[in-house]
């Protein structure tokens, strides 16, 4: 589902007189359907550029990233913007520690937008948004009031819904259990691996031993030579 091939990413600090930060160096990778494979290594091992890079908030300098997007191989490093967002709509859904909160928006509509934008009717996307919100353990009396006014555990349970409404086939995790509870992540580990019996390919950072341990199929150590 996902082949990555001699990525390398140098961020320049222009603040700091231009100077070069080589993040990741001939990086390469590849996840087959069913698997959750988890970015290991410590921090600064560029972990989250490489899932960023997945996702194709990053550019990489060089490299390819192939990604199975439907029946085609799609190489995000040279698709034009128009092909990343079709492919961010149907196959590949991220969870980031942060939930972009928008104003006035209710929790509700937040998590079922990407739904929506698939055509689902309406009720479809509520229905299945108030299932997962429940499964998360998101109070019934806040589904309808916007996640801005909600605490960071909450809001990172908004987030986690709406990256699991639609059945991605990829699935990018950045700590998604960054701020949850014991309780709370034990629901999220059973989406994962709900997402996996699904056959979806996962690729994610979890600096929970205990999450990381139960969710991995295996560890691709960052910042070591290819």
């Amino acid at each position: 589902m996902i082949r990555v091939e001699n990525v390398s990413k140098t961020f320049v600090l222009h603040q700091q007189n231009g100077v070069r930060l080589p993040v990741l160096q001939n990086a390469s990778l590849e996840v087959n359907k069913g698997e959750c494979v988890v970015l290991h290594g410590h921090s600064g091992s560029g972990k989250s550029t490489l899932l960023r890079s997945l996702y194709a908030n990053y550019l990489p300098d060089q490299g390819h990233i192939h990604i199975c997007h439907g029946d085609e191989w799609v190489d995000l490093v040279q698709a034009p913007a128009r092909k990343v967002l079709e492919v961010r709509r149907a196959t590949i859904g991220w969870v980031s520690q942060f939930l972009r909160v928008i104003p006035r928006i209710s929790a509700l509509d937040v998590v079922m937008q990407p739904l929506l934008d698939l055509g689902i009717s309406r009720e479809a996307c509520a229905a299945k948004a108030a299932r997962l919100l429940t499964r998360l353990n998101v109070p019934e009396h806040l589904w309808h009031l916007p996640p801005s006014t909600f605490s960071g555990g909450e809001q990172q349970r908004v987030n986690i819904a709406r990256g699991f409404i639609v059945d991605y086939p990829i699935l990018l995790l950045d700590e998604p259990t960054a701020s949850l509870d014991a309780k709370n992540s034990a629901a999220v580990v059973e989406l994962i691996e709900q997402a996996k019996a699904r056959e979806a390919a996962i690729v994610g950072i979890f600096h929970d031993a205990t999450v990381r341990d139960r969710v991995a199929d295996r560890l691709h150590a960052m910042g070591v030579p290819s």
